[in-house]
This record gives structure tokens, sequence and C-alpha cells, in this order.
């Protein structure tokens, strides 16, 4: 018997961390081709802390509550849901509602635990691999043999990257703020982390590469990232933007894109439709799944906090000096 409230996390109004406290909803009730999830892990990413800020609102139709990828168990169907049977345990992308005890997901974004994975772990990887399936593979086309770069190594979207990317055939290179990290980076199997506040990543690419530049480049900085990117691409190079930690609008050198026939693009995630996360499901249960069971991929988790806790969860996502995911787990 499913209760018919739940604690969630509610954000009373923008601001910091405090914001973040605990409340009493109704639960929902999933909606055609969704299923009930009893949520046993969240993870907790960066567009969680814009939206906190103020600064991403939900998606129409989304739920307010912070949280944009589950673990757990399916505990009601919707109408048409016919892929998973309560029971199951699967990990799911939301638009929005994950730090609850329940939540109601499209049955198209979600998909079975990895064989091998703890819950916890599950709940980590939504998000991350989503976002670097469909922006360094999709977009960026990154092929066996190629340089990739990744910004923010350490991050939960470095972290992933850099393990997918080695495990299907690629040299990666990243960028990180400190020993530790560029160390954590290169245990994962890049082969250069280069440490920004000592090194010019322009140079060190093109020291590592032989001159050749990075065929596709992995970006969550912006401001003066995009120029440097510019020059540390190789020939027909693309570079790939998911973030702007550091401005979204620059100048940049047309000149310098035009003859080296670089691709700059980018992507958000959540706001695309569920036919378009679907796709990239079905994608990534075929291509990155099995190298989750052939150990070749595991998600690096930095903490955990329980879900009342999640304001500690922010405040540690706000620390420059965490490494890989942080996850609510819920009791």
């Amino acid at each position: 018997m499913l209760p018919t409230t739940m604690t969630v996390i509610e954000a009373k109004g923008a601001g910091g961390p405090e914001v973040l406290v605990p409340a009493m909803r109704p639960l929902p009730a999933p909606g055609p081709g969704e299923i009930l999830i009893e949520v046993k892990a969240a993870g907790v990413n960066r567009p969680d802390v814009l939206q906190r800020q103020g600064l991403y609102p939900p998606p129409k139709g989304a739920p307010d509550i912070l949280g944009m990828e589950v673990a757990g168990k399916v505990v009601a169907l919707g109408p048409g849901a016919t892929r998973f049977m309560v029971g199951d345990l699967v990990c799911a992308l939301v638009s929005g509602g994950g730090y609850a005890e329940f939540c109601a997901v499209p049955e198209a974004m979600s998909l079975p635990i990895p064989q091998g994975l703890t819950l916890i772990e599950a709940a980590a990887l939504p998000e991350a691999v989503f976002t670097v399936w469909h922006n360094v593979f999709e977009r960026g086309s990154l092929k066996p043999g190629e340089w990739l770069l990744v910004h923010g190594g350490a991050s939960g979207i470095g972290t992933t990257a850099i393990q997918i990317a080695v495990a299907l055939g690629a040299k990666v290179m990243v960028t990180a703020g400190s020993a530790e990290k560029a160390a954590a980076c290169l245990r994962l199997g890049a082969v250069r982390a280069i440490n920004y506040h000592a090194e010019d990543f322009v140079e060190a690419v093109r020291e590592s590469t032989g001159g050749h530049g990075a065929n596709v480049i992995l970006d969550m900085v912006g401001g003066d990232y995009i120029e440097r990117n510019l020059k540390a691409a190789a020939l027909e190079g693309r570079i790939v933007q998911i973030a702007f930690l550091k401005g979204a609008k620059v100048e940049i050198d047309l000149m310098r894109l035009m003859l080296r026939r670089l691709t700059l693009t980018g992507s958000t995630l959540r706001v695309q439709s569920i036919e378009a996360k679907a796709r990239m499901a079905k994608a990534i249960e075929e291509r990155i799944w099995p190298l989750v069971a052939e150990g070749k991929f595991k998600p690096v988790i930095d903490s955990t906090f329980k879900l009342a806790d999640a304001a500690q969860a922010h405040r540690r996502i706000d620390d420059p000096d965490h490494i890989g995911k942080i996850v609510l787990v819920v009791d």
C-alpha cells in the first residue's frame, strides 16, 4: 500500500543552500507512459544549483522540486507503461522532482540498473551519461583514436567523460584546478591532466598532441575559454558547449574558426523532448551499459547525504574541492 504523501525538498525562494528545506507533498500519480519510482538515491548536479539560485527555472510542466536523476524501485505503472514491472530496480533522467521519496518518470527515460552497481552509484549515472553521450559522441562525433579535451575533468561530467571516451578508444586530456584533482583524472585514464592554475591549457594540448590539437573539446567554462578553445582545437575540430561558468557572452575570432574549419556547437539536455531523450536512452543502454558490466566505467562518488540534508549536499557541490558526483540517499 502506497502512502498518500511524501517528503520532498523545497527551495524556499532563491538563494544559498539554506533555502532547501524538507516539506510534505501529495504522492504523484504516474501518467500515460510513466512509472512511479520509490526513490532510493538522487544525484545532485550543477543545474540544481542554478535552479536553487533562481537562474534556471524548470521546463513547462516539470515539477518545481529540484533533482534531475534518480534510482530506485518501480512501485506503480501508468497507462501504457509496459517495459518495467512493479519491483524492478531502475535509474532515470527526469526534468525535475528527484529530491523526493517518490518520483513519476517517463518510462522511455528510465533504464535498468547496470550490472554490478549499487543504487547510489546508479543515481549518479543518468544526467552525466546522457550529457556526455549526446554532446561528446552525438554532437562532437568523437571517434576512436581522436583526442578529447575535457574542461572540469574532476567534475561528475568530467569523470564520466574520461572513462567512457577511454573505453571507446579515444585519448583524453583534461583541465583541473588542483594537483589532487589532476591525479584523480589520471587514475581514471586521462593521458594528460592540466592544472589550469599552473599551465596554459592551449600550450599543454599542443605539446601533448604533437601540435595536432584536440579533435573534440567539451567545455562547461565559457568566458575567455572560448577563444582559447579555438586555438587548442585540431583542424576540423568540434567544440561543444554545455555550460558557461565564466560567462555566456564572449568575442571570438571568426577567421580562426573559418580557416581551421571548426564546429562550435552546444546543447542543453533538460528541455529536449521525451522522444529525443528516449533515443539517447536506447543508445546508452546499447553502448554504455556494457562498459559498466565489463568494469570499464563506474561513476565516481564524492560523497552522500541524507535527503533531509540536501542543503549540506549543496554546500558540498559549491565547494570546488569535490571530485565526482554527490548523491542524496533516501532512508
